[in-house]
């Protein structure tokens, strides 16, 4: 494991994965921990501003390209950035379930299968994990 060719790539790239990776070990730490707590709500919106970093990094990501420069991934960017507001008021209002719903959901599929597509062969994280 090596993180050199996240290094060495374009400034967005490593902006995104780190903030990625922060994400994902925030959001297992937020899975996991007591909810309604000052530190879940504190952590959340940490969470959330990480989230947004991930999402809006993508739009100057482009080694998938289908429709021009874009691929499939900049829906579910568009789809995060659309969702973390409505989640967050959903908190605001006490509204549970539907909070709770649509973070995971995002976390699901932001994070976990996203992150999963990463680690393909001519992926730069999969450089990292598995060597060149």
């Amino acid at each position: 494991m090596s993180l050199a060719p996240l290094l060495h790539a374009a400034p967005q790239i490593p902006l995104h994965a780190f903030a990625a990776m922060g994400a994902f070990v925030l959001g297992v730490v937020q899975l996991a921990a007591p909810k309604g707590t000052l530190p879940h709500r504190t952590l959340g919106w940490i969470w959330v501003v990480l989230m947004a970093i991930v999402a809006v990094s993508s739009f100057w990501i482009h080694q998938i390209r289908l429709v021009g420069p874009w691929s499939p991934i900049h829906l579910l960017s568009i789809f995060t950035l659309l969702m973390l507001p409505l989640a967050v008021w959903k908190a605001h209002r006490h509204e549970v379930v539907g909070h709770r719903r649509i973070m995971i959901l995002i976390f699901t599929g932001a994070l976990v299968i996203a992150g999963l597509f990463t680690l393909l062969p001519g992926r730069i994280m999969h450089a990292v994990v598995f060597g060149a």
